[in-house]
């Protein structure tokens, strides 16, 4: 286990668990001050983001500790299962937003205090904007599709509050209080795209689907670069669990050659595809041709 790679981890997402709190007690309070079912739905959506946080805090914690008696291929896929957890908690948020907006369109009322709730929107945007590409670099650098989740549900949140900001500017400027739902819905329809995308990316590990074609070629030719001779390899597989890579195949090999001598040939290969992909488990089954 890379103890840096997981406090690095827990880390952002201690980050975006305080930055969600600090935002709901922002939204929440000027939603219901000044009425707007947009803030509102924008304090129902980071309340998501919140739980998702939580989530995906618990889940980087036990994703990267060591296989054990009862999880023999290690913990990876917690974070698949966090990333699941995240999208349909998210489009559980998408669905109440529209409804409420549409309570709000049937039985209209005046938004109040406008200013205040423009500026509040403005400082999620901004804050999210920051906390999101801190968090989102960290995913990469780990390949951490929990963490990947969280800065995805930051970012639309970036994108709802200047959306929810632009509703409220035009509704002091034109007075047309429609708009606040209207932008609502708009928040909603964006917020379950988002949660398509992120479940899709999150459940494909759990079906053992292969790495992408372009990292499966190059561990192919990693392979072949040390076939020498007659050797050859077959029955290539790869799949992904988490930040956790697993390869194995075939390698046909010369009956002539010793145990030892299969052994550093095995070695070099494991070695040569661990050095560019982290956190990846080969093994290799050795069959005479």
């Amino acid at each position: 286990m890379n103890i840096a790679r997981m406090n690095k981890k827990v880390s952002v997402a201690r980050l975006s668990i305080f930055s969600n709190s600090i935002l709901i007690i922002l939204k929440l309070s000027v939603g219901l001050i000044s009425g707007s079912v947009s803030i509102i739905s924008e304090a129902i959506h980071s309340f998501m983001d919140l739980l998702a946080s939580f989530v995906a805090f618990f889940s980087v914690r036990i994703s990267d500790t060591p296989a054990d008696e009862r999880h023999p291929y290690g913990h990876g896929k917690f974070e698949n299962i966090s990333g699941v957890i995240e999208a349909l908690l998210i489009f559980v948020a998408a669905f109440w937003i529209i409804y409420e907006a549409i309570k709000k369109i049937s039985h209209p009322e005046d938004v109040e205090k406008i200013g205040l709730g423009f500026a509040v929107m403005l400082i999620s945007a901004v804050v999210n904007f920051f906390v999101s590409r801190k968090i989102y670099r960290v995913a990469k650098e780990t390949d951490s599709v929990a963490l990947e989740a969280d800065a995805l549900h930051l970012k639309t949140d970036v994108y709802t509050s200047v959306g929810v900001a632009s509703g409220l500017l035009l509704m002091w400027l034109t007075g047309f209080h429609l708009v606040d739902p209207i932008a609502a819905i708009l928040v909603a329809l964006l917020i379950l795209k988002e949660s398509f995308e992120l479940f899709s990316k999150a459940y494909a590990p759990l079906l053992d689907l292969a790495l992408p074609p372009a990292e499966v070629a190059d561990i192919s030719a990693m392979i072949q670069k040390r076939c020498v001779g007659q050797m050859s390899f077959h029955d290539l597989r790869t799949r992904k669990a988490g930040n956790y890579k697993y390869i194995d195949f075939h390698l046909n090999l010369d009956p002539e050659k010793t145990v030892r001598e299969a052994h550093e040939i095995c070695d070099l290969i494991e070695e040569d595809i661990k050095k560019a992909f982290e956190n990846t488990e080969v093994t290799i089954h050795v069959e005479n041709f």
